[in-house]
């Protein structure tokens, strides 16, 4: 017998019904494979066991991203690893963080670090986030309140972000950065964490709730497919396109002698 086929990985080309959900950060987990996947076409190592938990690898092995939910209260957990004291870091994120939200951190991982100095703070106010100091916290809140994000710097010079969303039925999500995260990182959480785009999901896979906005759309399997081949694509050109980089640079030698970069229908 044949395995049913996920929403968007079958063969079939039946028109489906999902829904664009808006604020994205109250649309439930989504499809895990949103990031596995891309994580497995920049040549990450798939270390799951059969019927277990995700588990990705670096090609370097000094970062992993592993989604479970067997345990309580289960999500995902990013690790990463450096030379020095401060070479470890962590970030844990509830089942419920949005895939897409999630990929703005782990598509970040498989990008080399721009000269850009981050700014966690940017991609919120340009979303016009509600910015305040709580005590000790500045915190972020989303123009609908339902999102929010907050970093602490305790006494000893130690800081901590936290992050999530909440509807009012209690509904949502929560994360947290351990002080060393790289902040390149956290600010690409923040940037897909503000994001005022809708996100899809299949019907039936997002939450109920009176703070969500939902627009039925039909879309073909074919359509997903291609959709998300287009950001497996990208991430191969991507990860080639610097392998390529690399291999071409010359060896260095001795220099001689011398003194002298589809329609939407609203619900």
């Amino acid at each position: 017998m044949k395995k049913k086929q996920p929403h968007g990985w079958g063969t079939g080309d039946q028109a489906e019904q999902h829904y664009l959900v808006q604020p994205r950060t109250l649309a439930g987990g989504g499809d895990i494979r949103h990031v596995s996947e891309f994580l497995r076409a920049s040549g990450w190592r798939d270390k799951s066991r059969t019927a277990g938990p995700l588990h990705m690898e670096s090609p370097d092995r000094t970062l992993r991203v592993a989604y479970d939910p067997y345990v309580l209260p289960g999500g995902w957990t990013i690790h990463g690893r450096a030379e020095g004291p401060d070479g470890e870091w962590a970030a844990q994120l509830g089942m419920q963080t949005p895939v897409e939200i999630i990929a703005g951190l782990t598509d970040a991982l498989t990008r080399p670090r721009t000269a850009h100095a981050p700014n966690v703070w940017e991609p919120l106010e340009e979303q016009e986030w509600d910015m305040r100091f709580e005590g000790a916290s500045y915190v972020a809140t989303s123009p609908d309140g339902a999102a929010w994000m907050r970093y602490h710097q305790s006494t000893d010079g130690s800081a901590m972000w936290w992050t999530g969303a909440k509807d009012k039925q209690g509904n949502g999500w929560a994360a947290h950065f351990t002080p060393n995260t790289p902040m390149h990182l956290v600010q690409a959480f923040s940037t897909e964490l503000a994001g005022p785009e809708p996100v899809m999901r299949p019907r039936g896979h997002f939450p109920l709730s009176a703070q969500i906005r939902t627009w039925s759309v039909s879309v073909k399997p074919s359509q997903l497919s291609a959709w998300q081949q287009a950001r497996i694509t990208a991430a191969r050109a991507s990860t080639w396109a610097r392998n390529s980089t690399k291999g071409s640079r010359p060896r260095a030698t001795a220099p001689p002698y011398s003194p002298a970069s589809g329609v939407r229908t609203r619900r």
